[in-house]
């Protein structure tokens, strides 16, 4: 059983925000979190993520990105991530997570989730259906 889960992706301003608000609006029982690999520290969300998250009733106020860690990642029993490249990061430089780091994507055929940074909203909206469809597998396997 999985009682803490950190989302990770890039930047930390656009993906793992979205991913981690839409599994604590499912389990808010479990510890969600965000972080990025090379995360702009402190900024909040990107703008075109807040707007298609309050599109489809999720917030993201009080985001601050995150940058990831060995502290926090110790934290975790469950890393998800967004591409194979964080996984191939965490690997590298965090070895001993590599059992618990899987893909966002992984019940669906392992699928990547692109970064829509700088990108436009066509794209956010895209990137937000592949998120909340990928954490609706993850609630239906962490929720049983």
């Amino acid at each position: 059983m999985f009682d803490s889960v950190l989302v990770v992706c890039t930047g930390n301003i656009c993906r793992s925000p979205i991913a981690e608000r839409i599994l604590i609006s499912h389990l808010p029982e479990l510890n969600v979190s965000s972080a990025g690999i090379e995360a702009l520290k402190g900024k909040d969300a990107d703008v075109s993520a807040i707007a298609v998250a309050e599109k489809h009733g999720l917030s993201l106020c009080g985001h601050k990105g995150k940058q990831f860690n060995f502290t926090q990642m110790q934290k975790y029993d469950l890393i998800l991530v967004m591409e194979r490249l964080h996984i191939e990061y965490i690997t590298k430089n965090h070895p001993e997570c590599r059992g618990k780091t899987m893909l966002l994507g992984h019940w669906m055929d392992k699928r990547e989730i692109p970064d829509p940074y700088m990108k436009g909203p066509e794209a956010f909206e895209f990137v937000f259906r592949l998120i909340d469809q990928a954490c609706q597998y993850w609630v239906d396997k962490l929720s049983t």
